[in-house]
């Protein structure tokens, strides 16, 4: 049934869907076609996916503590990195489409829920690397095998906290002046993602950019998605049906635009 309500939901925003030709936010433009369709290759990605590869040859078992939905691919406890990276990884594609992202943002802070092995969390810090990434992580033998990734990488600057979202991410808002850049993966479940966008709302500004992965993982997620979208505070989103975009520009009409990629 998932399978099919996903494939369902897919073509029906290929579809509806558009490219960046018919769209009249000057803002929304520009990130479609200087980011979004951005397709040249960057020096940044080949370091990054040497450790992928790296990981998809590491047979070590860990024990996978999963406090989110779950995974629909195999919730066993005992886990083979290879296996995560395969399932569970953001593709090379989406990974490269976040560094882009973050590129343009041009973020002093980066708070990320869900680091998983780090592979994403490298491509933000890449993207950034005078910001402050902020990487939440609810296992702690995955968030281990993320530090040692950090740590082959020589990157030093990456705060990896472990525990469970709801206890972690309160404290690292709190610890900022405004949010900059949250990507919010990890627990896909409808309340805890509106309870994380609601967390993340007062420290939001007009440059703040939110991404909300998986938006069309569940009925659940899809009720999230819509009621972010229709909150008064959001006055754009972009929907890439892999993830969601959320801007809260003042003077910009509220739009929802789904792009297609």
């Amino acid at each position: 049934m998932f399978n099919l309500t996903f494939a369902k939901d897919f073509l029906l925003h290929r579809l509806k869907s558009k490219n960046r030709h018919g769209l009249h936010s000057p803002f929304v433009y520009r990130l479609v076609d200087e980011v979004i369709y951005d397709k040249k290759h960057k020096p940044e990605y080949d370091k990054i996916e040497q450790e992928r590869d790296r990981l998809l040859i590491d047979d070590r078992y860990i024990t996978v503590t999963d406090l989110g939905a779950g995974s629909h691919v195999n919730n066993n406890k005992q886990k083979k990195i290879s296996d995560i990276t395969i399932n569970a990884l953001k593709p090379p594609k989406l990974a490269k489409l976040l560094y882009r992202l973050a590129a343009f943002t041009k973020p002093t802070n980066i708070v990320e829920l869900g680091t998983c092995l780090g592979i994403t969390t490298l491509y933000l810090q890449a993207a950034a690397p005078n910001a402050k990434v902020y990487t939440l992580e609810g296992c702690p033998q995955t968030a281990g095998v993320a530090k040692d990734v950090f740590n082959r990488t020589g990157v030093k600057d990456i705060n990896v906290i472990t525990g469970n979202f709801d206890d972690t991410l309160p404290d690292v808002i709190a610890g900022l002046d405004k949010l900059d850049f949250v990507y919010i993966d990890g627990n896909h479940q409808r309340d805890a993602t509106l309870r994380y966008f609601e967390w993340c709302l007062p420290k939001v500004h007009e440059d703040t950019m939110l991404i909300f992965d998986d938006i069309y993982w569940s009925e659940g997620m899809k009720e999230a998605w819509a009621q972010i979208k229709a909150h008064p505070q959001v006055t754009a989103t972009v929907d890439l049906y892999w993830i969601g975009l959320v801007f809260f520009k003042p003077g910009q009409a509220k739009e929802d635009f789904m792009i297609k990629v």
